[in-house]
């Protein structure tokens, strides 16, 4: 069944893309992993700056990415941002590894008026709230495997195979919060914001900061 394996976190770069502003010229990456999604990224905006606190991480995704992406070692935590630079930030699967009380603030600190903030990351488990979500996402799981295996075997694209460096990414198995938990957070620190179980097995977070700020 290794083979019906696939990627959950690069199923949801459209989703984020989709949610870049117009025009939309500089995006912060946060936790960048091996590159993929910044170098996709890198063919729909003028700048990306991609950060990872993995130096393996990092040295994958300087040979990922082309030259509009600066790739930076650092915990975004700890690494000074510009204040109010960016047009958009966005992040797959690391919002889960952070205190999120302490990480939105100095995310909407560093977007400008207007920005988007768009996060994909992991919830803990909540089977009495999401049962349907988690039987749904099994299904599909499996349907999806079957059909990116196929596609796979004509050879055109990836179709969200699982990247060679899988296993060197950090991993949180149990994640602190549910989504229930997260969006209670998310709308106390950033009024406004807008969070909900995506299926396999992650939530969105997507906030706009007010153009008057």
């Amino acid at each position: 069944m290794a083979g019906l394996e696939w990627n959950h976190n690069s199923f949801y770069h459209r989703f984020l893309v989709r949610r870049l502003p117009k025009p939309c010229a500089r995006v912060l990456d946060v936790g960048c992993g091996a590159g993929a999604f910044a170098a996709e990224l890198a063919r729909q905006v003028e700048q990306v700056d991609a950060i990872d606190r993995s130096p393996v991480m990092i040295d994958a995704a300087k040979q990922a990415t082309p030259d509009n992406v600066t790739c930076i070692l650092g915990d975004v935590l700890e690494q000074p941002l510009p204040a109010a630079s960016y047009d958009a930030i966005v992040s797959i699967s690391t919002l889960h590894h952070l205190p999120l009380d302490r990480m939105l603030p100095v995310l909407a600190d560093a977007l400008r008026p207007g920005g988007v903030l768009a996060v994909v990351a992991l919830p803990r488990t909540d089977l009495l709230r999401e049962l349907p979500v988690e039987i749904l996402a099994v299904i599909g799981h499996r349907v999806l495997g079957v059909v990116f295996a196929g596609l796979r075997g004509f050879g055109r694209k990836d179709w969200h195979a699982i990247e060679p460096n899988h296993a060197a990414m950090p991993v949180v198995l149990d994640p602190p919060l549910t989504t229930r938990q997260v969006r209670q957070q998310a709308v106390a620190l950033l009024p406004g914001a807008r969070v909900r179980r995506l299926v396999y097995w992650r939530y969105a977070l997507v906030w706009q900061k007010p153009a008057d700020s």
